[in-house]
This record gives structure tokens, sequence and C-alpha cells, in this order.
């Protein structure tokens, strides 16, 4: 196997990987909560750890992927209080909380197929492994790291510290936070408010709800990693994966629960892709730059200039590091897609290359280059400016400026194929235009426009028909309070 070195954010330095079973790898990535679209924030993680995914892959390794789907226990005001997402959604759409959970997956699955990110080879649920979350919170009662309140279970993080490091992966100071935050009003079910919990009771009105010796209720959000990542990778596994925003207390809490109930911890490299800002703002509903990954490839949100191309979006992403923030405008996107086509045009003239007897310029050396890079922690930018630097001596020879035999035509289409396609993931054959692309999508709507007239109308029969019609052609058609949704 090829020497990959990646920067372990636990130890905070790049290490030379090294898998625990020789040519395997065991690699867990946190996924999303299904309560809503996907937006920028899913997309990042998501092609970081494909881009990982591919090269482990490409080095040899046999990989079981495994990257989670929330949907139970992520409730809305922080991780141990509110309502739950999911179920809040159901409640004010009457539905069915698996029928929230459903609607969103398919929606996100898309968003990821149209980012063309593989697929894990494991997409376990939360809700579908709560006995396994109920034996891990026994483990780690039956350690003396939790304790039992009303009904609850809640982790121990003073305990715990006595005798570990809870805060080693995010740095946090937690001896001064565990100062500033005992509960003296004796209101609160938890021991420290800096305590998090295992299993909540659920209140009456709580819809997703299941029998535990403690309680009816449903598991915290931090257990269903630990949980999961043990079932499928074990007790200790490679790689676990995530967004830096999930650092702490989400990770801090993984590496503390699986300590605690293991005796040991179970990852040995973490790694976390950066943050991204839109105009240079934090990504947010309430600042109103909040921009799903529809409404970039269908240009529908009022920030955007234009639609743009998911390959435009991957490529965006692929030209910063993955620990680097990202800041989206619609100029850097724009540059994006003007840097992309012109890759695109020197993939295509590439193709079309006759071989002569012998090689006037030299072409060699590429594959290495970016071998080298990808094995330097995932640089993706240094591998795209060598393709472009390796553009130059390609539009040469396509210019009748220069010759190359054909071994080195061979050796060159094939070391683009890799990188490009294989690797990076692009898709380099061409796309709809944006401009026919948005002008479909508005057509779509015009339809759906005049279905809600007719409608309003009571025309049965010409609404009818028009549903019917674009389910026939594979459209998915959702009635809202606000007037519809759709995807293809």
């Amino acid at each position: 196997m090829k020497k990959l070195i990646i920067y372990n954010t636990l130890t905070r330095k790049k290490e030379e990987f090294k898998p625990i079973h020789k040519g395997h790898v065991g690699m867990y990535v946190c996924g999303p909560t299904v309560y809503g679209d996907a937006h920028l924030g899913h997309a990042r993680p998501a092609i970081t750890f494909d881009l990982l995914f591919r090269y482990l892959l490409y080095l040899g390794y046999k990989v079981r992927y495994v990257r989670n789907i929330t949907d139970v226990g992520h409730l809305e005001h922080d991780a141990d209080d509110g309502e739950d997402k999911i179920a809040k959604k159901a409640r004010l759409e009457q539905l069915e909380p698996m029928e929230v959970v459903q609607y969103y997956l398919n929606r996100y699955h898309h968003a990821m197929e149209a980012l063309n990110v593989l697929p894990p080879s494991i997409e376990p649920h939360a809700s579908g492994h709560i006995i396994e979350q109920i034996d891990f919170v026994k483990r780690i009662l039956d350690a003396g790291y939790a304790y039992i309140s009303e009904g609850s279970v809640y982790f121990d993080v003073e305990k715990y510290n006595q005798q570990h490091h809870y805060g080693k992966l995010s740095g946090r100071n937690i001896e001064e936070l565990l100062e500033t935050t005992r509960e003296l009003d004796g209101k609160s079910e938890k021991h420290r408010s800096i305590d998090f919990a295992l299993w909540k009771k659920a209140q009456p009105e709580h819809i997703m709800r299941w029998h535990s010796p403690w309680s009816d209720g449903f598991p915290g959000w931090h257990l269903e990693c630990s949980t999961m990542g043990t079932k499928y990778l074990g007790e200790r596994f490679d790689i676990h994966g995530g967004g830096m925003d999930l650092m702490f207390p989400h990770h801090e809490c993984e590496i503390a629960q699986s300590t605690a109930a293991l005796g040991h911890e179970s990852v040995n490299y973490w790694m976390h892709n950066n943050m991204l800002t839109i105009n240079g703002q934090k990504m947010g509903k309430s600042l109103g730059n909040f921009i799903t990954l529809d409404e970039f490839f269908n240009g529908t949100h009022p920030l955007l200039k234009q639609a743009f191309a998911p390959m435009t979006i991957r490529f965006f992403m692929l030209q910063a590091h993955y620990r680097s923030t990202i800041d989206f405008s619609n100029e850097a996107l724009e540059a994006a897609e003007k840097g992309f086509e012109r890759l695109k045009e020197a993939y295509q003239r590439l193709q079309k290359l006759k071989a002569s007897e012998h090689s006037s310029i030299d072409t060699t050396g590429l594959r290495q280059r970016c071998e080298e890079a990808m094995s330097d922690d995932l640089n993706s930018p240094i591998v795209i400016s060598h393709l472009f630097e390796s553009a130059k001596a390609i539009n040469t020879i396509s210019d009748g400026k220069a010759t190359i035999s054909a071994n080195d035509l061979k050796e060159l289409q094939e070391t683009w194929k890799v990188f490009t396609e294989d690797l990076l993931g692009l898709k380099m054959k061409a796309e709809s235009d944006n401009k026919n692309l948005h002008a479909y999508q508005k057509a779509v709507d015009l339809l759906l426009n005049i279905r809600l007239e007719a409608k309003k109308n009571k025309d049965w029969a010409t609404s009818d028909k028009i549903r019917n019609e674009l389910t026939a052609l594979g459209f998915s058609v959702k009635d809202t309070k606000d007037g519809f949704e759709w995807n293809l």
C-alpha cells in the first residue's frame, strides 16, 4: 500500500495512516438529521469523505463505510432540551414521524446522487437500533459513569473527567467549565449542566418513544453514533469523520461514552472538515442566507444570480482543502463554473488526440504528482492544479504544436480519468446548460401552478391529469400548505 498521511484532529498533527486490520478500513461518518432539505452544510462532509472513501479504494483497501441517519433524539433547543425536530415536523404537518424521515431521506439521496457522492456501505438509522442503544446505556451505568434521574439517564462528566480527559478532542478546558456549571437551585434533573442525556424520559406529548428499564422514552442524540459505530465496525475502528461543528459536544461525548462502556477509546483517527460561510457570514435561516442544494441546482433562492449545476458545487468544494474554510458567493461559484468548463474542455480534447510515433512534449509524471498530493491529507486543490498544468500540454498537442506517443497518450488518458472521474468524482461529460435547466424548472412550476388554479376551481379532472402525467414521467409531487414541492 502507498503511504497515506492524514490529519488526526485528536492529536492535532498529520500522521501516517495505519489501519487496525491489514488491507481493511472501518470508517464512520456522521450523516444528516432528516427533517428538512439537504443544504450546503450537508454537502461538504459528504464530498470530503466521499473523496477519502474513493482514495482508500484506489489504494487497494477494502472499506466498510458507515454513514448514519439521525431520525430520533435530535432535540430542537440543544442536545437534551426541547422537542424532537422530526416529531415537531410530523406534528405540524400531521404526518407520521417516519413519513417525514422517508420524504427528506429520499430528497437527501437525490441530492447526494446529483453531487456524485457514492453511497456508503451501511446507512443505519438511529430508530432501528434502540435495543442496542439501551444495552449501551446499561454498560455505561454498570461502569459507574452515569446516573438515573426522574426516568432519564445522564452521563456523569465530572466523574468521567476524574479518570479520563473529557475535552481532549476539542481542546476545551472542562475543569473550568465544571466549576461554573454546578446546579444550585435543585430544579434540574442533571447533577451538572455539562452532563448529557443517554436516555430521556418522554413527556406525554412526545410522539417517538420506546420502552426501557428506566422509562418510556428515547435515546440521546450522542448515543447513536457510539452504538452503531461499535455494532458495525467493532470496538476499535480506524476513522471517524464529520463537520468541525460536531467536534463539541457531539464527538467529545462519543469519546466519553465509548470509553466508559468499552474501557477504551474506539477511534484511531478523527477527521473533520472545516466550516463554510456565505458572503462572509455563517449560514443560518435567521440571516436569510440558508440555501438548500435544490435551490442551488435550480437557482431559486433570492441570493443566487443563477442556477449552479451539482458538478460546479462539487468542483468548487474540491478547489479548497477540506480543512480550510469555504466562503460561498455568486462570484466564486461563477469562477468555479468557468474553471470546471476549462477542465472539461481539456478532458474532451484529450479523448480526441491522435498518437504519433514520438512525444515531442513531456507529459509524464502526472499520476505520481497527483498521488503525492492525494496522499498528503487529501490535497485536492493541488491535484486540480496539476491537472490544469497538464491541460496546457493537451492544448498544445491538440493545436498541432507538439506530438505524443501512443504509450504516453494512453497513460495520460488513464491518469485524467482516474483523477477527475474516479477520485475527484467529477462528471466530465457535458451536462445540460444551466439556462436550459432553469427554463425546465420554470416549466414544471408553471404546470403545477395551473394545477393549483384547477384545484381552487374544483376542476379535479385537470388537476388529476397534470399530477398523473407528471408522475408517469418520473416526478414526485407533494402538496404543502404553501403550495407544492416536487423533485425528479
